[in-house]
């Protein structure tokens, strides 16, 4: 069966961090899925190598290969940008989705070290491979770049401040970014997931208070599941998402409308 023309990913090379486990391994499975090859990427080379493992069995070919990464490092990023680029020529689609958060409490507690691994590893770092991924789709005019942000970063929290806080600057230089690279046809989009089902998010969904206060008012009353996510950044990696630009979209049962 043919994949319809507007979400046909044949032939990209999609670079996904944080993609071992949980949303960016649905997003890379899906992208796979689509017709795209897909580079795994995260701390540890045994995870990414699972993942990989499992998404070629799933799509039936050589989709998904691994190149480990810490994103926090400047130089492990553009070895990852350079690796990704010597075994495909190129990259179509960029998903930032990798991110830290080892704090869970009120924000007078936090210390200064989880402060700055939090906003290094959320903002900084993204910033750091966008820089090194967008001259190229500049040059080419096209590509698409995809922020995985949070519903944290549209309101205030009293237990996940500062990573609200990272989430929202997300938002930020995705406006930004998709601004300065708009006249080159480089689209640099948001997705604000709410509460999903992923280990990253054990200690608000694992909690039956917090998962009551979460999904108790929310139109669709549950939380979501990686998959939900992915379809977004495969859309948005597609023709279907080419005149989207800047924007955040938000994918949370309706939590943040009532």
């Amino acid at each position: 069966m043919t994949l319809p023309a507007l979400f046909d990913l044949t032939g990209q090379t999609a670079l996904i961090t944080g993609s071992s486990r949980g949303i960016g391994k649905a997003i890379a499975h899906r992208m796979a899925e689509h017709g795209a090859n897909v580079i795994v990427s995260s701390r540890k080379s045994d995870a990414c190598d699972a993942a990989v493992a499992e998404i070629n069995a799933a799509v039936g070919r050589e989709a998904a290969f691994s190149i480990p990464a810490n994103i926090a490092d400047k130089a492990s990023l553009q070895n990852l940008v350079d690796k990704t680029l010597e075994r495909h020529g190129k990259i179509d689609s960029l998903v930032c989705n990798a991110a830290s958060n080892p704090y869970f409490g009120p924000q007078a507690g936090i210390s200064d070290d989880q402060f700055t691994k939090i906003l290094q590893n959320n903002i900084v770092s993204n910033h750091w491979l966008i820089t090194m991924v967008a001259p190229a789709m500049q040059a080419r005019k096209d590509g698409s770049i995809t922020i995985i942000s949070s519903v944290g970063g549209l309101k205030g929290s009293t237990v996940i401040g500062a990573y609200c806080i990272s989430k929202a600057a997300d938002m930020q230089l995705a406006r930004n970014l998709a601004a300065e690279f708009g006249p080159d046809n480089v689209r640099v989009n948001c997705i604000a997931p709410g509460l999903i089902k992923t280990d990253f998010a054990k200690a608000l969904w694992d909690n039956p208070d917090i998962l009551k206060a979460s999904t108790g008012n929310a139109p669709l009353r549950r939380i979501g599941t990686p998959d939900e996510i992915a379809g977004m950044a495969v859309l948005l990696a597609g023709k279907a998402g080419g005149f989207a630009t800047g924007q955040c979209f938000t994918i949370d049962g309706g939590a943040t409308i009532v």
